[in-house]
């Protein structure tokens, strides 16, 4: 059984518990990725076996509720501790310090805005909740922008699913173009970003 059988069998068996559960492993366990369990749940929405605003619900409650958690995580533990537990237990994971190391630079160098558009970047969507908490940000305003770009993204790849899902050829198309236009969207805020740190130097 492959990844995207393995998924549609717990959707199947749990409903929308098991949409939430994988989408709150998509967060914990970067391996599992979003790409295949929303437009898997969106196309069993197309057949009728599921409701497609219940599918985006089930998403974001999942999506959210592992955010949370990441985020009161770096909340509450050093920063040393973090990287001792990562060094430690992150293999079983597949995450390294390094990555943690590079979504705190990420958080540090662009701000909250980055827990926004990381939601929809795989990988730093399963880390960007550290750092944030590691810099204590406001809870309120994280899972503001956490619940905004999951919603955006959720509802994206179920829509995807439940229209395209019987096209995979198109549905890979979709998922590559889309792809590069969130890099894009990130890269220019990236150079939005410098150019006034630079605009703001000079004066």
């Amino acid at each position: 059984m492959n990844l995207t059988e393995w998924i549609i069998s717990i959707m199947e068996q749990l409903g929308y518990f098991g949409i939430a559960l994988l989408m709150f492993l998509d967060n914990i366990f970067p391996p599992i990725p979003s790409e295949v369990i929303m437009p898997s749940a969106g196309y069993s929405a197309s057949q009728g076996q599921l409701l497609l605003v219940g599918v985006i619900i089930a998403g974001c409650i999942g999506s959210l509720t592992a955010a949370a958690i990441l985020y009161w995580i770096g909340y509450k533990f050093n920063h040393d501790k973090i990287f001792r537990w990562v060094d430690r237990y992150g293999k079983y994971l597949f995450i390294k310090s390094s990555d943690v190391q590079k979504a705190l630079t990420w958080f540090e160098q662009y701000g909250h805005r980055i827990v926004f558009f990381g939601r929809m970047i795989p990988a730093v969507r399963s880390l960007i909740s550290i750092p944030a908490g590691m810099s204590h940000m406001p809870f309120w305003k994280f899972m503001l922008y956490s619940a905004l770009g999951t919603i955006i993204w959720t509802t994206f790849l179920a829509c995807v699913g439940f229209y395209f899902g019987e096209n995979q050829a198109l549905m890979h198309d979709i998922f590559s173009q889309v792809g590069y236009v969130i890099i894009s969207i990130v890269a220019l805020i990236i150079i939005w970003v410098l150019y006034h740190r630079h605009k703001y130097k000079i004066k």
